[in-house]
């Protein structure tokens, strides 16, 4: 059962970060659509946040390489402290995408912040609180 929840955690995990690679990376230009109001489109700010993006899709597949190695890989692990800080990692990972969305949520209450966390950025700030939780039990359950 505990070898079956890893592994479906870690499918999670790479699911995710693979889709964070095509979204930041392959499809760039429109995520970009997304939170770029149109009459900030034909600015460098439109280009310049297309090529930043690249940037998180890279980390987004280096981290879901890693939770696909892991998931084939597992006995290389033997020791649930070894478990236990790659998930903390993992919790991190999603969890900073998930705070750096709080203050932007926040700020659309009032009509104000620099994008609109609905819609698609809504499930990504939703989905990356639920994996940093999910990763952060799982963690701690392999300290206990």
């Amino acid at each position: 059962m505990e070898d079956i929840a890893l592994k479906t955690l870690l499918a999670l995990n790479a699911l995710w970060f693979f889709g964070g690679f095509h979204t930041f990376d392959i499809r760039g230009r429109i995520f970009a659509k997304i939170v770029v109001p149109k009459e900030h489109r034909d600015t460098p700010v439109m280009e310049t946040l297309i090529m930043s993006g690249k940037f998180v899709g890279g980390f987004n597949l280096a981290f879901m390489a890693l939770n696909l190695l892991l998931i084939f890989n597992t006995e290389l692990f033997d020791r649930a402290a070894q478990w236990s800080i790659l998930l903390c990692t993992m919790s991190i990972a999603h969890g900073t995408q998930f705070a750096h969305n709080v203050p932007v949520a926040i700020q659309n209450r009032h009509g104000e912040g620099v994008w609109q966390v609905k819609g698609l950025m809504l499930f990504i700030f939703l989905t990356d609180f639920t994996l940093m939780i999910l990763n952060a039990a799982m963690a701690l359950y392999y300290l206990i």
